[in-house]
């Protein structure tokens, strides 16, 4: 029987997405990306904000039309929107078959099962049982990186955010556990490492009594054929020296941390439950950048909280001029229901999210211009992860640019250069987001 999956939402979905897809080849199911074949389809949904569970209940009805005049006999929904709104799926949409929460991935050959026999599958496991498992993944990123989550669950309590009562309470997974994984998959030829969690810094916290994300780092880096290290999502509050001074020193970790400060104004970090204020944001980045000159820092910022003035968000403008970050995202406030900020007094209008949010987004490519043009002239090292023949490049991503949300280096070279490779490149132009150069 073929089997379509689709994966929607963040790169933590995408692992749970890919242990699925390890279970059900180890089961003999082909798998197809034509729905129109598929016996089978499973959507791995996400709900984190409005626009994610709009998509995520989209995706389930149209595969539920193959149910209704195609070839599909199983239709499932996993994940988040699973995890958050069984009652409503069951109700609303009786062509889903099963249904799996965030930690019962380990169920989906069970789920298949009985759905095929004409049963009703539900499975939902306390957010952190399946934590410290390890499976034979299959990575589908296409490129010669895959991530690797390193914990589960989140202990922060921002007032937005609905993560904490779907996935639980923060978990962090055995050193070991994770060193295991990475190294499968670069014996499969991948060559960097991202490692993902709601919060990174925090790592070990809750195993081994103390923060380890240093000690994971370098157990990592001793893996033959892993080039680089990304580290994701690191509350800013928690980054400590010993973490930079860790990055700085060993080649095989990328001077990249991706910090989502989320706001610049005091007041409004206050109400989102954030721990940190502009001056401590301010500190930290400037000892960021002290102790790792080369440091890459993205960020994402969230406009149009409940409450916020023009002139907090003015606030907000004047500290990214400052801070001058490499990478920036901004998205505008989801009011999400069983959230404490979805109650706040002083709810804002879209029109003005998105005006407050293209504000941000115009300054942020000024200053992303800027920065691109500074690495004229420089040579950096490329992973390299295809040719494109229209334009006769080859297309690869620097230290600075994790995939999918930042920019690449496209290089001209007179000799073929074999994708997954690292090479030297100097920096001959740039645009807003991208760097163009020379193989050396």
């Amino acid at each position: 029987m073929k089997l379509m999956f689709v994966s929607l939402g963040c790169d933590k979905n995408l692992v749970d997405s890919e242990v699925m897809l390890g279970l059900i080849r180890e089961k003999g199911y082909e798998l197809t990306n034509n729905e129109e074949e598929a016996n089978i389809i499973v959507v791995n949904t996400c709900c984190f904000i409005s626009d994610a569970k709009e998509e995520s209940i989209n995706t389930i009805l149209e595969m539920a039309e193959h149910k209704k005049t195609g070839v599909c006999k199983v239709l499932i929904a996993a994940g988040c929107l699973s995890e958050r709104y069984k009652d409503e799926i069951i109700k609303e949409i009786p062509e889903v078959d099963a249904l799996l929460g965030t930690s019962s991935y380990d169920e989906i050959l069970n789920a298949i099962d009985e759905a095929l026999e004409g049963k009703k599958f539900t499975s939902y496991k306390d957010v952190n049982d399946n934590l410290s498992s390890y499976t034979d993944r299959i990575n589908t990123t296409g490129g010669f990186y895959s991530y690797i989550k390193i914990a589960e669950g989140c202990d922060k309590l921002c007032t937005y955010c609905i993560i904490p009562s779907l996935r639980g309470k923060y978990k962090s997974r055995p050193i070991e556990d994770i060193v295991k994984e990475a190294t499968l998959l670069v014996q499969k030829g991948i060559k960097e490492i991202i490692l993902v969690a709601q919060d990174t810094t925090v790592y070990g916290i809750d195993l081994y009594g103390k923060y380890l994300l240093p000690k994971l780092l370098e157990e990592l880096s001793t893996i033959e054929g892993l080039r680089w290290i990304r580290v994701l999502y690191c509350y800013p509050e928690e980054i400590s020296d010993e973490l930079l001074e860790v990055m700085n020193k060993n080649d095989k970790i990328c001077n990249y941390l991706d910090i989502p400060i989320q706001h610049g104004d005091s007041a409004i970090l206050k109400k989102m439950g954030r721990k940190t204020t502009q001056e401590d944001l301010r500190n930290k980045i400037n000892r960021i950048r002290e102790l790792v000159p080369d440091i890459a820092l993205r960020t994402t910022i969230i406009t149009g909280f409940p409450g916020e003035t023009q002139e907090q968000h003015q606030n907000v403008v004047e500290f990214v001029k400052e801070m001058k970050f490499d990478r920036l995202g901004v998205f505008t406030y989801s009011k999400e229901e069983d959230t404490p900020a979805a109650l706040l007094p002083g709810q804002i209008t879209e029109k003005i999210k998105k005006q407050r949010q293209n504000d941000i987004m115009k300054l942020q490519q000024e200053i992303s211009f800027e920065k691109t043009k500074e690495m004229i002239g420089r040579t950096i090292d490329v992973l390299i992860e295809g040719y494109l023949p229209e334009d006769k490049v080859y297309i690869g991503r620097s230290y600075k640019d994790a995939p999918n949300v930042d920019g690449y280096v496209f290089v001209k070279a007179d000799e073929e250069i074999i994708s997954g490779e690292m090479i030297k490149v100097l920096i001959t132009e740039s645009n807003e987001y991208d760097l163009i150069g020379e193989m050396i």
